[in-house]
């Protein structure tokens, strides 16, 4: 009998990296429906799209091939940090009770991270290598192929290892904060990276950076394609080197991962707890909230990391001597810690049916989660914001600061509820989070598009404020006070009466995910070749709009001469305005293709939409 159990226990590397193989690609064909298939093909058809571009890169303009492949290093490197610690599908606990040698496992792991769209289209963003090695001849294509299958599967095994590595060392608040100013950090360069560069001077900052991008793992496989062929040879077999050694440690990691205290938050004080204060209602959610800051080591991260790119932004560009954003980091710190908190009440996860069970507890348990989330951003806001206009000597700045600070506060407060109630995304109960304390369990895609929706809607809230500003300073600090009180109150009472009217719904949603609706129309109804068309449409109908048609005409209109990378101010005068209207003219009918094709599915029979 035992003879006979051996084989399935212990199954051999290939037949285990099989098996995982096909356990990535069923969960993710079952969980292709409604917005994670959308989101699927908006992504796949943004990927595919750098990716052809990556080649193109190496055809046309080969000098900035490094840096391209250096970017989609940084894609592997920042997206899972950035993420919440990456796509989990197959969690190392799930296997834990097998009795397969780590080494293996992680082998097999490693195979199953390979299956899915990001893999697919980095590999043909690869391609690029062998297409470059033609210029070298048969042999540099044939070390391209090689080159791009090593680099391939290094740049997926440092974003494992890193993840891997930051999921056993966030176990404090004090790591969780040191990975928010990394991540914070890491994001701020690169948005504004190049100002250090341009201050360390245009040729030798183009020979730092060109260095550099050849010093990374993307760069080996280029210094092997030009590289005599015994050199290339044995740039090959390093880089071999470096995938075991990155397959060991990842081994490891995954052993300690699996045997170790697997928590989300920071366990509370031996010995008799702190009372709650003696007040109910939204005192005492409030209470719970701040509590809640101060031991989810989620929100910690997430916290830090809006306030360390709130400071680093306007330190880069203080590099090349412009001061015109340092006023404004407390502003910046409460815009990006309102995208990181848009999804309140799905990160909780099923804890709902405490508030939904105590009659009349809504109104409470969401002005509790406003008040909370204003103590928690509003004090360091503040103080960015009085330490950045002091310290930048920008006078001018002072009326803008004192009136957009209370309008975003309270513009912040009251968007963050709306949109936890209104756009929940389900996830996972804090208690049952998996080894990878920076993950909520939530859908990665569906939690971005929150935080950009964040990003756009708060800003708004500030619009009068701004507009007051420009007419009298004193009339936008009134004005900015009234908006952000009526915003936060404003917008909570819609989220209240939300919550008291659709709290069932909400806790179901959390329980068992969306429920599927047939009238709806969405992107995975539609037949393929629509629905690819829809999927690259949203994607990139924004850049024919505006970037290449709206700024353009704005600048057309107001005299600025310079055409930077505005397509239509590099022709003749003649072509000009020709060339604006037809880029806005083409982002106009993308954006209708793309809402009009699912609307019509709607009226249309299910027959007809096969």
């Amino acid at each position: 009998m035992a003879h006979v159990l051996t084989p399935p226990l212990t199954p051999g590397p290939a037949v285990l990296a099989r098996h995982l193989i096909r356990m990535r690609l069923m969960l993710m064909r079952n969980s292709l429906r409604g917005d994670n298939a959308s989101n699927l093909y908006i992504g796949g058809a943004v990927g595919l799209t750098l990716a052809l571009g990556t080649i193109a890169v190496a055809v046309l303009w080969p000098a900035y091939l490094p840096l391209c492949l250096a970017g989609w290093l940084c894609g592997w490197v920042f997206g899972p940090i950035l993420m919440g610690g990456g796509s989990e599908a197959l969690r190392p606990e799930y296997f834990a009770m097998l009795p397969i040698a780590p080494g293996r496992m992680a082998a097999a792991l490693l195979a199953g991270a390979f299956a899915g769209p990001a893999p697919a289209i980095t590999l043909i963003a690869l391609l690029s290598l062998p297409v470059h090695g033609w210029r070298y001849g048969l042999a540099g294509v044939l070390i391209g192929l090689v080159a791009a299958v090593t680099t391939f599967v290094t740049m997926v095994m440092i974003s494992r290892v890193i993840v891997a590595a930051i999921g056993l060392f966030v176990r404090s608040r004090v790591t969780a904060a040191a990975v928010g100013v990394v991540t914070g950090a890491a994001i701020a360069l690169c948005g504004n990276g190049w100002a250090p560069l341009v201050a360390l001077g245009g040729a030798d900052s183009a020979a730092w950076s060109e260095v550099i991008v050849r010093v990374l793992p993307s760069g080996w496989g280029l210094a092997a394609i030009e590289a005599p062929w015994l050199l290339a040879v044995a740039i090959l077999a390093a880089g071999a080197g470096v995938i075991a050694l990155l397959l060991a440690a990842w081994a490891c990691l995954l052993s300690r991962r699996v045997v170790s205290a697997a928590r989300g938050g920071v366990p509370p004080r031996r010995g008799t707890p702190r009372p709650f204060p003696a007040a109910g209602g939204a005192r005492a959610v409030a209470a719970r909230e701040l509590r809640t800051w101060w031991r989810d080591l989620v929100r910690i991260q997430l916290l830090v990391t809006a306030l360390t790119y709130a400071v680093v932004t306007p330190l880069l560009l203080v590099t090349i001597g412009s001061w015109i954003v340092v006023p404004f980091t407390g502003l910046i710190a409460i815009v990006v810690a309102a995208a990181a908190s848009a999804n309140l009440y799905g990160a909780d996860g099923t804890a709902l049916w405490l508030t939904l069970m105590t009659p009349g507890a809504e109104r409470a348990d969401v002005r509790g989660r406003q008040l909370a989330w204003l103590l928690v951003v509003g004090p360091p806001a503040v103080v960015l914001s009085l330490a950045g206009s002091l310290v930048s000597g920008e006078s001018w700045a002072w009326p803008w600061m004192l009136a957009l600070l209370p309008a975003l506060l309270g513009g912040g407060a009251g968007v963050i509820v709306l949109i936890a109630v209104t756009s929940l995304v389900p996830g996972t109960d804090p208690h049952k989070r998996g080894g990878n304390p920076l993950s909520t369990g939530a859908d990665e895609s569906a939690e971005t598009g929150l935080a950009w929706l964040v990003l756009v809607t708060v800003p708004a809230t500030a619009l009068p404020a701004a507009g007051a500003v420009l007419l009298d300073p004193w009339a936008g600090l009134a004005t900015g006070l009234l908006t952000g009180a009526l915003s936060a109150w404003g917008l909570g009472e819609i989220a209240c009466r939300r919550l008291e009217k659709d709290g069932i719904e909400l806790l179901n949603l959390m329980k068992h995910g969306p429920a599927p609706k047939p009238g709806k129309p969405v992107i995975a109804d539609l037949p393929l070749h629509h629905r690819v068309g829809v999927s690259i449409c949203h994607a990139i109908a924004w850049l024919p709009l505006i970037p290449q048609g709206l700024v353009p005409m704005v600048m057309k209109i107001f005299g600025f001469e310079n055409p930077v990378w505005f397509l239509a101010l590099h022709l003749p005068p003649t072509w000009q305005w020709p060339m604006i209207i037809f880029m806005i003219a083409l982002g106009l009918l993308m954006y209708g293709y793309a809402f009009l094709i699912p609307m019509r599915l709607s009226s249309t029979s299910p027959a007809t939409t096969r």
